[in-house]
């Protein structure tokens, strides 16, 4: 093809790239959203390569958002001067106008508007300013389902949309709307799809979805529960292996973790959100417990999956988090039997309760509990590895070969690694975990 002719086709038909910032949730939306440009009309490619659009789902949750956005922007317009840059997500829907004044964006799209990118993309001419196309965050009360299947080896399936819970930190209701659920004949529908591609495992996603059922066919009366949920998934004979991305703790019930113990498919991994292991924090966040519930819902897991895998979230420099508060929850975690942290500092959100909130941690001392407790995680995991050594688990290997080798996750959430051999891809082997090496991967005996 000479350049006339790779000229020509470009004009007929646009190279669309996307890229996501954030959660699970985001990357099943994008998954979801880019399916809309298998058409002769598009040509997906990679968000490193020449394009005539670029998306970029956005985040409002991780740090130097507006930092992270700028800087993929310039990247695309760095490999396409005349690109058209369009943003969506949670980011969009909360500063629009901020966004779309960056210089290089077009088109800024809110909450229910992404899912309708492919109808705003008929000019595809650079604008001086971006055009804002954005509800009111009342007006995101129904629901899109979504689902990932760009990755051969696992899909995220959304289940659950928004959030009803008022945290003073937390801009997410205002980001995505009340708390809505997908039916239940819809996610088994998407389920049995994903399945039928080969894919061996799901993952479940949402906002918040412990409150699975709220919102199932327009109305707010709960016409199943999570429990029901996961019972109907696991009776997807050909589904090996399915694993809850993260729930509340005042939602993970009993029933919940009894039948997960005992079940076909579900593996033994939690991540269950903690934000503060002192009471007096928690309370002044409006979360939904009190550490004592956390510890009961991981001692319960512990009793009935010795080798699951634990994770949680923290966030420090709360306001009003005083040195004894910390240390409070470092304590909390130190002697926690779980196995990772997520660990974020706190940062101002406009239009929150907290930003207004008296005793604001200093910046310094706040990046450094984020490095105690994440050397604290470092340790947690590789005690949690240790524990594992000598156990045997099911392995599911992912594609790609990274420097001669193969990794992959047991059901319990180790990383393990093999030599490489492509045989193995995409496959559930049976294997002894054997030492840990250098770079943090267990090796298999």
């Amino acid at each position: 093809m000479d350049y006339v002719e790779e000229i020509t086709e470009n004009l007929t038909q646009p190279r669309v790239a996307f890229i996501t910032l954030g959660c699970k949730l985001n990357f099943s939306e994008t998954a979801t959203i880019s399916r809309d440009f298998d058409t002769d009309d598009y040509k997906r490619v990679s968000f490193d390569s020449p394009a005539e659009v670029y998306v970029i789902n956005t985040c409002s949750v991780t740090e130097n958002a507006d930092k992270k956005f700028k800087g993929l922007v310039k990247k695309a317009l760095q490999q396409n001067p005349d690109a058209f840059v369009a943003a969506i997500g949670c980011y969009a829907q909360l500063q629009p106008e901020a966004l779309a004044e960056i210089d290089g964006v077009d088109l800024v799209l809110g909450a229910t508007e992404k899912f309708k990118l492919i109808d705003y993309l008929g000019d595809l001419t650079k604008k001086p300013k971006g055009a804002v196309h954005s509800c009111e965050i009342s007006e995101a009360n129904y629901y899109e389902s979504s689902y990932s299947l760009d990755d051969r080896t696992r899909a995220f399936l959304k289940v659950q949309d928004g959030c009803d819970y008022k945290c003073t930190y937390c801009t997410i209701p205002r980001a995505r709307g009340i708390s809505r659920s997908d039916s239940l004949e819809n996610i088994i529908d998407q389920a049995l799809e994903i399945t039928e591609r080969g894919i061996k495992e799901i993952v479940l996603t949402g906002v918040n979805i412990g409150d699975y059922g709220k919102g199932e066919f327009g109305n707010k009366k709960h016409e199943h529960t999570f429990l029901d949920l996961i019972t109907a998934l696991d009776g997807i004979e050909d589904l090996k292996r399915i694993r809850i991305s993260s729930i509340e703790p005042n939602l993970l019930t009993d029933s919940v973790i009894d039948f997960v113990a005992q079940c076909r498919a579900f593996v033994p991994h939690f991540h269950i959100p903690l934000q503060s292991g002192n009471d007096g924090v928690l309370k002044s966040m409006k979360r939904r417990y009190l550490r004592e519930l956390y510890l009961e819902r991981v001692t319960k897991i512990r009793k009935l999956m010795p080798n699951a895998c634990i994770g949680g979230d923290v966030i420090v420099g709360f306001p009003g988090e005083t040195d004894a508060a910390f240390i409070d929850t470092y304590q909390f975690l130190t002697d926690l039997d779980i196995s990772y942290l997520h660990v974020f500092s706190y940062s101002e959100r406009p239009h929150t309760e907290a930003v207004l909130m008296e005793g604001v941690v200093p910046q310094a001392i706040r990046n450094k509990r984020s490095k105690m407790l994440r050397w604290l995680s470092v340790k947690k995991r590789r005690a949690f590895y240790e524990s594992q050594l000598g156990n045997a688990v099911n392995v599911l290997f992912e594609h790609e070969n990274k420097k001669g080798y193969i990794t992959g996750f047991s059901e319990n959430y180790v990383k393990v690694r093999a030599p490489w051999n492509p045989l193995l891809a995409n496959t559930i082997q049976k294997a002894k975990l054997q030492s840990i090496d250098q770079e943090g991967f267990v090796r298999l005996g």
